[in-house]
């Protein structure tokens, strides 16, 4: 299983410094990468808005994706196309052209969580499609990841700025106390702003997709 990743910015016309967007995104995948590194090919800017990446499964791509949301500051959105297939590039004078099943079912992701969007969970942020070639057992675990990501999605879109940094780094296996130590707060402060963000459910789903282990 290969994913292919599309993310857009949301409202990227709408950014007073869309210089300082790129650079705060860019720094929020290196450091995704620096902590957790997961992707076959890092996501990187594209042609106007758009990122484009790949993993080598889908709990590594899923993985990815909730610690880049958690990690972008306030102000900046991104919404993920994530496409289950096959990729490949092909060279041309322009250089590498990215190709293939994932890519396209990519793209569809994206245009489908935008719809849902302007629709019935204004929260969505993350959609999964699989290539035709897909088997069905494949496609219900897509089915299910889907479910997932739009429960997932709800929680990171309430949370405060303080909630996602603090989720992020209790994700990646810090203490409270050394979170607590960072934000010059006291570590029952921290276990307060967790518990009412909700993020012992993210921080639970993200080791049960890493190791199955609880953090």
């Amino acid at each position: 299983m290969t994913v292919a990743v599309i993310a857009d910015i949301i409202g990227s016309r709408r950014l007073a410094d869309r210089a300082g967007a790129q650079a705060a995104i860019d720094a929020a995948i290196a450091r995704v990468e620096d902590d957790r590194p997961a992707a076959v090919e890092r996501l990187r800017a594209t042609a106007g808005d758009e990122f484009q990446g790949v993993y080598p499964d889908l709990p590594s791509a899923l993985r990815a994706v909730l610690l880049l949301q958690l990690a972008l500051p306030d102000g900046i959105e991104l919404r993920f196309g994530l496409g289950v297939g096959p990729v490949e590039t092909i060279m041309s004078a322009a250089g590498e052209i990215p190709e293939g099943p994932g890519w396209w079912v990519a793209r569809d992701a994206v245009e489908s969580v935008e719809a849902k969007q302007r629709r019935a969970a204004p929260s969505a942020r993350t959609w999964i499609v699989g290539a035709p070639e897909e088997d069905a057992g494949m496609q219900a675990t897509i089915d299910m990841a889907n479910a997932y990501a739009l429960a997932r999605d709800e929680l990171v879109g309430a949370m405060s700025e303080r909630a996602r940094r603090l989720t992020y780094g209790r994700c990646i296996g810090r203490t409270q106390a050394d979170l607590a130590r960072e934000e010059g707060i006291t570590q029952p402060a921290v276990s307060q702003v967790l518990a009412g963000a909700g993020s012992s459910a993210l921080v639970e789903g993200f080791a049960a997709l890493e190791t199955g282990v609880t953090v």
